[in-house]
């Protein structure tokens, strides 16, 4: 419920339009791939009521803040940030504020009591309001509108022109939300239930994406294999295999990838569409969180070791030379020196080739912050240190075995490193530095000739 709607205020629809053309907008994003895209579509709607991009929060007439709350560092990062800008408030009363995505979500009031100069606060399915809160906001106040629990698949966003920051590469939502019980999860409480968009609306949004020139997608869902579950089309659900296998008839469309699969709902169709779908990647980001299975029936996560061995095999036997990345989390309440040598040992079997690692954050809400039996930061530390120190090891070993091979690469612009020289990435998802300048989105064979720790070098094959 909006504040307009409790303290009695005039509608959303019954303020005034407010003229922003020529206006400068910034936005700073905080945490995932989610994030990312949602940014880009409040970007999209903000430039289509005729504000202009800046990429300096100095210069902006408006200031969006689209945050992240899966760690407990997330929060500080938004109130120290919120914290600069009542400077920038003092000065410019004019400066519109607006706060939205997760936090904004689990904090709602929150927001506004600790930070008063915040004129927004919106929700995670809120953010195609974002103007109409904006006009709002500005002939009545700081205004709070978050999402309920009667949306639905209509509900969501569709038809909102992104802006991107890449050319030829997009993110195309599945679905929102999630289903799962994981306790050290927030998402669920943020994001909400899980709902599916329609496959016509996702292969269309895809179609247009490859009209603009996008040759590379990627698919995003916080469980894409739960896909299409919550949709009833004449009796029929649809499938994440056929929604790549469509995906992947689109002219056009180069390469495709998805993030994120949950383990315990991966079967083996989707491998095969992966294997037999051209312009899906050889490439899975496959989150263990944990090898003990004590630890993971702690964490709700819906299988074993063992079992997350063995459809990591499976896809492995079936999609050939498949790169596999995933999530560990260190320091679970509870966890004993023996249940992280269990995951020391799942790691070491599973020569992931690379890995997203964290320290346990409790999260106020998910039932993991109100165990007991907490894991002290120095332990905690060491033993995070043992396990990048393995997979750091693990990678640079992987990526040896990649000299003197040929892979596909596509541009993606010149190096940090080094500008005279190019940014490139396989479908395998590794990075590849080439001398010489390349159009962004452009593909070419290169020979693998030199492996670092988290990269590699290559020369283009004539």
């Amino acid at each position: 419920m909006s504040q307009a709607t409790k303290l009695g205020m005039p509608g959303i629809k019954e303020v005034r339009a407010r003229t922003r053309v020529g206006q400068r907008y910034f936005i700073r994003t905080f945490g995932c791939q989610m994030n990312v895209h949602d940014s880009e579509r409040i970007a999209g709607l903000l430039e289509a009521d005729g504000m202009i991009a800046t990429q300096s929060a100095d210069d902006a007439d408006l200031i969006v803040l689209n945050t992240c709350t899966i760690r407990e560092n997330a929060d500080a990062k938004l109130y120290g940030y919120l914290g600069s800008l009542r400077r920038e408030k003092l000065k410019n009363p004019d400066l519109m504020i607006a706060v939205g995505g997760c936090s904004a979500q689990k904090e709602r009031d929150l927001i506004q009591e600790r930070a008063g100069w915040v004129d927004v606060v919106f929700g995670t399915h809120n953010l195609e309001r974002v103007v109409e809160l904006l006009d709002h906001a500005a002939e009545w106040g700081p205004i709070t509108e978050i999402w309920d629990e009667t949306k639905s698949d209509s509900d969501l966003p569709s038809g909102i022109a992104a802006h991107r920051e890449s050319d030829y590469s997009a993110w195309v939502t599945i679905t929102v939300g999630c289903n799962n019980s994981c306790t050290f999860c927030i998402v669920p409480i943020v994001r909400g239930p899980e709902i599916s968009r329609r496959p016509g609306d996702i292969i269309r949004e895809i179609e247009s994406l490859s009209a603009q020139g996008v040759k590379e997608i990627t698919l995003l869902g916080q469980n894409v294999n739960s896909y299409g579950r919550d949709l009833d089309l004449n009796g029929h659900k649809p499938l994440f295999a056929d929604l790549l296998r469509r995906a992947g008839e689109i002219d056009g469309i180069e390469r495709i990838r998805y993030t994120s699969p949950h383990p315990k709902d991966f079967k083996e169709d989707v491998a095969h569409a992966m294997a037999e779908t051209a312009a899906v990647c050889e490439q899975i980001h496959f989150p263990l969180q944990s090898g003990s299975d004590r630890i993971l029936a702690a964490m709700h996560r819906g299988y074993t070791a063992d079992r997350f061995l063995a459809k990591l095999e499976m896809m492995r036997s079936i999609v050939p030379d498949l790169a596999a990345s995933t999530d560990v989390i260190v320091g679970f309440p509870g966890e004993s020196e023996s249940d992280f040598r269990q995951t020391l040992d799942v790691i070491e079997r599973a020569q992931f080739d690379t890995a997203f690692m964290f320290q346990f954050s409790p999260r106020p809400g998910t039932p993991a912050a109100e165990l007991g039996d907490r894991i002290s930061p120095d332990v905690m530390k060491e033993r995070f240190g043992r396990l990048v120190e393995l997979q750091n090891a693990i990678t640079y070993r992987r990526n040896k075995q990649q000299v003197g091979r040929t892979a596909e690469v596509m541009a993606e612009g010149p190096s940090k490193r080094d500008p005279h020289f190019a940014t490139t990435r396989t479908r395998s998802n590794r990075i590849v530095h080439v001398a010489g300048m390349w159009q962004p989105g452009a593909t070419f064979e290169v020979a693998i000739t030199r492996a670092a720790p988290h990269y590699l070098e290559g020369t283009p094959v004539s």
